[in-house]
């Protein structure tokens, strides 16, 4: 029985992620990605933030996964969040320098590197 509900939790928690990793995208990806294609100096500093990302992830030595991904967006946004971080309301803008929507970008652009979920 254990096998199936570990099965299970572990399906729970993919479907989870890629809900989560979805809505960053809504919210942050599209209007982000959007930006950075016109703007090459700001793709770079994109690239930049997702190389930050895979390091603290390690992925040079495990892959990253949706939960990774999505449990690192959480934590950014959070501990952002107890530091007086506001998340903008209305669109975007993509001139500004937010460290925190400039990280939790990279994560959409890392994530439109994961397999398709199943």
């Amino acid at each position: 029985m254990n096998g199936l509900f570990s099965n299970a939790a572990a399906r729970s928690a993919q479907r989870s992620a890629h809900a989560s990793l979805a809505d960053l995208t809504a919210t942050v990806g599209v209007s982000g990605l959007a930006a950075a294609q016109q703007n090459p100096g700001f793709m770079s500093i994109i690239d930049q933030h997702a190389a930050g990302v895979r390091d603290s992830l390690n992925a040079d030595t495990r892959p990253l996964t949706a939960i990774l991904l999505a449990a690192y967006a959480e934590g950014v946004r959070d501990a952002a969040l107890q530091h007086g971080w506001q998340a903008p309301e209305g669109e975007i803008d993509w001139s500004g320098d937010d460290w925190v929507l400039r990280r939790l970008l990279a994560v959409c652009s890392l994530a439109r590197t994961l397999p398709a979920s199943s």
